[in-house]
């Protein structure tokens, strides 16, 4: 039986209450879980075609919500880098990956309204999924927000809310709202269950690399959520010895946006105060511009248990890496690129990258 628990104090919650955040410190909740059984590689032939198949890894089973999501292409892009083609989701994002668990979680504890806060792909992907669950939805997005995204989310019916101000003004007002009773916070950060969904991520590439991991993994963070959820997938599959070593992980940030990166070179646990690029700045990679993660504690440990680093890449380098990416095949939003901008000229080692956005949600860079 699955339990949230806080990670800071200790504090437990059933998953069937509506508390969105530790009652103690206000922090996110991890997920207090053990997955079912071993996840035998020969066992998944025949299942069903989207991350569901690896049901014994996941804290939700026999879903109603899902659009297919999943089993997305991974594909060669150098000698050693390989991408995984993410962007070709439901929504056109990763995001997706949490998103129905999400949905499918709230289906099932019927809230008077579901409320979430984001840059855009994580509030279009709970948009969709909560159309699909037939769910109520208000999502909150910054001023500034691309055109397309905040097109896609009221298009799904979500009722839309433009926040004045940065990210962080966004998710305080979110935040407000979710302490109304009777709402669902979706909230891709500090929600654990969108974790699970993510780690899927991770599953699929080592089953479709005949049951083992590249060398590195690398993935854009802004609130870690991708990061996190592959660092989940690495230990469970770790655990159940069925990949000898975990990967790195090499973690991607804006330079103009970089408050992780600057705490892993001071080699401190937490942010750091008034850190540089811990304030919002401008940046193309607009889905990674997150100036104080909630989870930046657990972003960082990740990192270093793997092994991994931090890379912070130039906007120059953002708009070079789209143009580049494009001259391939692959249309992708800026915030989309950072991993082919940090490490698509490495050749150490085999590496996989996220193309974890579509170019149609941004367009090209000015």
């Amino acid at each position: 039986m699955a339990m949230y628990l806080c990670p800071q104090d200790g504090t437990r919650a059933e998953t069937s209450s509506l508390t969105w955040c530790c009652p103690v410190c206000r922090g996110p909740w991890d997920l207090d879980f053990e997955i079912a059984g071993p996840l035998a590689l020969d066992s998944l032939t025949g299942r069903v075609n989207s991350l569901w198949r690896y049901e014994e890894a996941l804290p939700l089973a026999g879903p109603m919500t899902t659009l297919g999501e999943g089993r997305t292409p991974l594909v060669p892009l150098t000698g050693t880098v390989s991408a995984k083609l993410d962007f070709l989701m439901p929504t056109l994002s990763f995001k997706d990956r949490g998103a129905v668990m999400l949905a499918e979680l709230a289906r099932r504890l019927s809230p008077e309204r579901v409320v979430a806060d984001s840059s855009g792909n994580a509030g279009t992907a709970v948009a969709a999924y909560c159309a699909r669950a037939g769910l109520p939805c208000t999502v909150y997005v910054p001023e500034g927000t691309s055109p397309k995204k905040t097109e896609q989310i009221r298009a799904h019916g979500a009722r839309l809310e433009i926040v004045p101000g940065d990210r962080e003004a966004t998710a305080l007002a979110a935040r407000t709202a979710a302490d109304t009773p009777g709402t669902f916070y979706a909230s891709h950060i500090f929600n654990p269950y969108f974790l699970h969904g993510t780690k899927t991520y991770v599953y699929e590439m080592w089953e479709d690399l005949g049951g083992r991991l590249p060398d590195a993994i690398a993935v854009p963070v802004g609130n870690g959520t991708l990061l996190l959820g592959a660092a989940l997938a690495t230990a469970e599959l770790h655990a159940q010895g069925l990949i000898d070593e975990r990967p790195a992980l090499i973690a991607v940030q804006a330079e103009a946006v970089s408050p992780l990166a600057a705490a892993f070179r001071a080699e401190a646990d937490g942010l750091l105060d008034a850190a540089p690029g811990s304030r919002t700045a401008p940046t193309l990679a607009e889905g990674i511009a997150i100036p104080r993660p909630p989870r930046a504690r657990a972003i960082l440990a990740a990192v270093r248990e793997s092994g991994g680093t931090f890379l912070t890449v130039t906007e120059d380098q953002i708009r070079a890496a789209q143009l580049d990416l494009a001259a391939r095949g692959f249309y992708v939003e800026t915030t989309g690129v950072a991993c082919w901008a940090a490490v698509g000229d490495r050749t150490d080692r085999d590496i996989v990258v996220p193309l974890c956005g579509a170019g149609l949600k941004t367009g090209l860079a000015a």
